[in-house]
């Protein structure tokens, strides 16, 4: 893998970021019913720990050399709130996958920092993982 590379993926998850933030922004303001008043309000909490994740991840594509992207990724809508919360919950399991992998590919090019900080995005994106699949009950 290349630095460019990188750039490239770093930039893909940064639409997922920016994607993430929106999504979590529409669903906190929809998704209704006594079983899901908790996670209602963790909502704008994950919203608002995306946009920091797209900051960190837009420092660093500047850093490295690149351009950050102003790219939204797609965002999944629902009129359910189980099915809402569904959807938030595969976006998480696919950062946390993302994130496990770019750790690797940050490490294996030498950027140390990166790949710390990437840690830092890890553990909160597995952070969101457990409080929905908690509001799932799974």
């Amino acid at each position: 893998m290349t630095k460019e590379e990188l750039i490239d993926l770093l930039n893909k998850d940064l639409t997922l970021e920016y994607g993430a933030a929106v999504q979590y922004i529409q669903h906190a303001a929809k998704v209704t019913g006594a079983e899901f008043q908790n996670i209602q309000a963790e909502l704008v909490v994950h919203a608002n720990e995306e946009i920091g994740h797209a900051l960190q991840l837009a420092e660093q594509i500047a850093y490295l050399g690149g351009d950050p992207t102003v790219e939204v990724a797609e965002r999944r809508v629902s009129d359910s709130s189980k099915e809402m919360l569904a959807q938030d919950l595969a976006g998480e399991k696919d950062a946390v996958r993302r994130y496990k992998e770019r750790i690797g590919q940050a490490r294996d090019l030498g950027e140390f920092g990166l790949a710390r900080i990437l840690e830092d995005i890890l553990i909160m994106e597995e952070e969101h993982e457990r409080d929905l699949a908690a509001a799932l009950g799974q």
